[in-house]
This record gives structure tokens, C-alpha cells and sequence, in this order.
């Protein structure tokens, strides 16, 4: 009996990611199918037209751009010092348990609750209006959990005779965290972060009130009334009004860009992942 409820879970469990994976690739294979007659490189270079399904695609890119790096400069420090306090600077459980459950916490607030935290400090308390520096905090928070995490689970898997050695040596905790821990997990943290912008990029919901607009923007010049074009928005907008074959087409070639960017992030992270992993499996 516990035979058959074995192979029962594990053939649901199979069904499941199967069912997961044919789902991902029917999204994937719609795109490439309906954006790439839609994409050429005038697409990708030329700017967006005040009429919908008009011009290209080349400053929501860029905006989409800005946005992930004022997205990385700012979450890789919080991370990294989260990470660090979970793991080498605050020794006693005690100390450590509020700060996971503030991230756990953190980690399941809906994106929308972002976009309205930002409307409410940034747009009004602040009179920032619509700022693209608004919109990098915003994901800034909502990605940090996840870059946190992946950086404390490398720091964890590293070998604890690392920090016994350069204890013994007479480092203090700082010097041990800069000189042992940080350079021997960099990888993980990099590759936790690519992950996390890779989910960054196609947010909508954050920067729907804060950060963005249809058109009218180029590159941002200041940070008060400096709003960005950006991929996720400019598709939100389009697919209101998706049954126009002008505007779909267009709507399809911004979703096959978009994809293509959160590919490359992924792909990137690739790498570092499988690195990561292997010098943990080999200490």
C-alpha cells in the first residue's frame, strides 16, 4: 500500500510538472509565433508614437532598463547586509528568527500593495509624481527577499572550517565577512539577483502608479516628475485594446522584447547558479 501511494505521488507530481512545463511553452511558443513577424530592428530603434500600435519600441527598452539597474544598485547592498546579519553577524537564533520572518513576510506581499505603498509615500507624501528612482525602490523591495535568500543559502553552504581557520587567524566578524565569506559567495548573490531582476523586468503592478506612462518620456533627467517608458506598461496599455490589428501586432513584438530581456537575465544567472552549486557540493 505505501508502495502504490508512493508511485500515486510521485506520478502526481510528474503530471504536475509536466502540466507546468507544456503551459510555459505554449506562452513561449504564442509569443515567438505572434511577435516575431512583428519585429525588425526599426521596431527596436525607433521611438514610440503617441497612437497606439505606432513607432517602436526603443525608449520602453531603455526605461525597462533603467529600471532594473536603479533596481540592482539598490537591492545588492540590502541583501548582501541582510544576508550577512542572518548569518555572521548575529549569532543567537533568537536574533536571527524576527529578521526571516520580516523576510518571509516581505516575500509574500502582492505587488499591487507595492504600487499602492508608492503612490501613497512617493507620488504624495514625497510629490515626487511619477519617478523612475519611485519605480527601482519599489522592485527594489519586492525582489529583495528573493536575492536575500539565495545569498544566505550560499553563505550557508559554505564550509564552516572557512570561518573556524580565519577565527583562529584573530579575524574579527567584519574582517571574516569581507575578506572570507563575501568573496567566496559572490556568485550565489550575483546570481540571486539576476533572477530576481529577471522577475523585476516584467512587473507591472509596482510601477503602474509610480513610475510609468505611455508616452511623452524619454530618458529620465531628474528624479521629481521623471517618469520612464516601460515594456510591462506599454503591453498593459496595448492589450486593452488588443483587437486592432495595428495595435496587435505591436503588442506582440513588445511581448517577444520583453521576453528576449528576461531570457538574457536568466540566462546569465545560469551559470553563476551551477557554480555556485558545484563549490558547495566540493567545499
Amino acid at each position: 500500500m505505501r508502495r502504490f501511494v508512493d508511485r500515486a505521488l510521485a506520478a502526481a507530481c510528474g503530471a504536475c510538472a509536466l502540466g507546468g512545463v507544456v503551459v510555459l511553452f505554449g506562452i513561449v511558443a504564442t509569443i515567438l509565433g505572434r511577435g516575431l513577424p512583428a519585429l525588425d530592428w526599426r521596431f527596436i530603434g525607433a521611438a514610440g508614437g503617441a497612437a497606439l500600435g505606432s513607432g517602436g519600441v526603443r525608449y520602453q527598452l531603455l526605461g525597462t532598463l533603467v529600471l532594473v539597474a536603479t533596481t540592482f544598485v539598490l537591492v545588492a547592498p540590502l541583501a548582501l547586509g541582510w544576508a550577512l546579519s542572518l548569518t555572521v553577524y548575529l549569532p543567537h537564533p533568537a536574533w536571527r528568527r524576527p529578521l526571516r520572518r520580516l523576510l518571509y513576510v516581505l516575500n509574500g506581499v502582492p505587488s499591487i500593495l507595492f504600487g499602492i505603498f508608492g503612490l501613497i509615500l512617493f507620488v504624495k507624501y514625497l510629490d515626487w509624481g511619477k519617478s523612475w528612482l519611485a519605480g527601482g525602490i519599489l522592485l527594489a523591495m519586492m525582489i529583495l527577499p528573493t536575492v536575500t535568500v539565495a545569498w544566505v543559502e550560499r553563505i550557508e553552504a559554505l564550509p564552516r572550517r572557512y570561518g573556524r581557520a580565519a577565527a583562529a587567524l584573530g579575524l574579527s566578524r567584519g574582517q571574516i565577512a569581507w575578506s572570507v565569506v563575501v568573496p567566496q559567495t559572490w556568485g550565489g548573490g550575483a546570481s540571486g539577483a539576476l533572477l530576481g531582476l529577471s522577475r523585476a523586468a516584467g512587473e507591472t503592478a509596482p510601477i503602474l502608479f509610480t513610475a510609468a506612462v505611455f508616452s511623452g518620456a524619454t530618458l529620465p533627467a531628474g528624479v521629481r516628475e521623471s517618469p520612464v517608458l516601460a515594456l510591462p506598461y506599454h503591453i498593459f496599455v496595448l492589450a486593452q485594446d488588443s483587437f486592432d490589428p495595428a495595435v496587435g501586432a505591436h503588442l506582440w513584438g513588445a511581448a517577444f522584447v520583453l521576453l528576449a530581456l528576461v531570457l538574457v537575465l536568466s540566462l546569465l544567472a545560469l551559470p553563476l547558479r551551477l557554480r555556485a552549486r558545484e563549490e558547495a557540493a566540493h567545499g
